[in-house]
């Protein structure tokens, strides 16, 4: 019920009616309510339905009710009801119950459980270890969405979000949309490895709807969830370093070499000098400083610690030298911040190749 009144507040809001206005004539304005809710929702259906659009969706009327210039994202009943959409979401309410056992919580439903913050809370300080100031249980909406925020903050700093804007937001998972909390929680799943293998290529149908000139107009775009992992939740793209390491160990030597001779280069500028890529690059300063000097841009220092003193700042100078690769025009390296800090050199080796092939002409 609350609810309910909820979304009639925002409808009649959003038509500028003011409720305290609504006296004598109360019946009438009613009347002009109505039809207005209809013209909405037939805007929203003609906008659906028409050629170019997505078609037969079938979707709340409420979702219709946009402000000028306002956009929403719906999604597809029908593509949520996919069986490895539905499999997704059974793996990870399987994986944060048996993560969450010994609290004796129980999730049930992706969306419903997981807007509010409360389970989130707690699964981040299970995989964590950490404890999060924040108040336990929130009964208000505003309450809600505040301990939201604090949680949010702190797992898009565990994910290495510091400059990049994740694919959910405080706003869409308290709005429970499922696309959003599943691209949050595939992105835990895969940060801490967990032992669950999730099904690859998953796909859902979205609809993002706009009002523009009083016009509702729909577009529908497949947008994808998972990709392809190995058994421990990282993609499984093969690349020459895989071959290196498991055919070719003996260019592996020359590999390195080439690299150090590369960062040293450039590196030089400054007076530093690097002699082993495992130890030299975990705390990720002279990455931030490389990236500086490749990209002809100063990084000023106080972006990042210039002399880390835990793994927490090693982790994000490496996560806020991969946002600086990343505004300098490469791709998001397939290395998590975390593997380059704990000196897998496979993974330092990808980070460092990436920049040789863009800046080897680089003088």
């Amino acid at each position: 019920m609350q609810i309910a009144q909820l979304n009639l507040a925002k409808k009649k809001k959003a038509f500028g009616i003011n409720l305290a206005l609504l006296g004598g004539k109360k019946e009438q304005k009613k009347q002009k309510i109505t039809k207005l809710v209809q013209k909405v929702q037939e805007e929203g259906k003609h906008a659906i339905d028409s050629p170019g659009a997505p078609s037969q969706i079938d979707i709340p009327p409420e979702d219709y009710a946009l402000r000028e210039h306002e956009q929403r994202t719906v999604i597809d009943p029908q593509s949520i009801n996919d069986p490895e959409v539905k499999k997704l979401q059974q793996i990870l309410i399987d994986w944060i119950n048996d993560e969450l056992a010994e609290q004796r919580i129980i999730v049930q439903s992706i969306d419903e459980d997981m807007y509010d913050g409360q389970v989130l809370h707690k699964l981040w300080e299970k995989l964590t270890g950490k404890k999060l100031d924040v108040l336990e249980v929130t009964q208000s909406e505003e309450g809600q969405r505040q301990k939201l925020n604090i949680v949010l903050n702190a797992v898009n700093h565990t994910l290495g979000f510091h400059q990049k804007l994740p694919k959910w937001s405080v706003e869409s998972v308290h709005s429970k949309n499922i696309v959003a909390i599943l691209h949050l929680l595939v992105a835990l799943v895969r940060h801490f490895r967990a032992p669950v293998r999730l099904p690859e290529n998953v796909f859902v149908t979205v609809v993002i709807a706009q009002k523009n000139g009083g016009v509702l107009n729909a577009q529908k775009f497949q947008e994808q969830i998972t990709s392809e992992y190995d058994d421990v939740g990282m993609r499984c793209e093969k690349d020459a370093f895989d071959t290196l390491f498991d055919s070719a160990p003996d260019k592996l030597t020359v590999v390195k070499k080439s690299l150090i001779t590369f960062v040293n280069k450039h590196l030089s500028k400054l007076n530093f000098e690097i002699t082993d890529l495992n130890s030299d690059f975990r705390d990720g300063v002279y990455l931030c400083l490389l990236m500086g000097l490749l990209g002809g841009f100063f990084v000023p220092l106080h972006e990042f610690h210039l002399t880390p003193q835990d793994t927490d700042q090693m982790v994000a100078n490496v996560a806020f030298s991969f946002d600086l690769m990343q505004d300098a025009g490469l791709p998001k390296p397939k290395a998590r911040p975390e593997d380059v800090v704990n000196m897998d050199l496979k993974s330092t080796l990808r980070v460092l190749y990436s920049l040789f092939t863009t800046f080897r002409n680089y003088a």
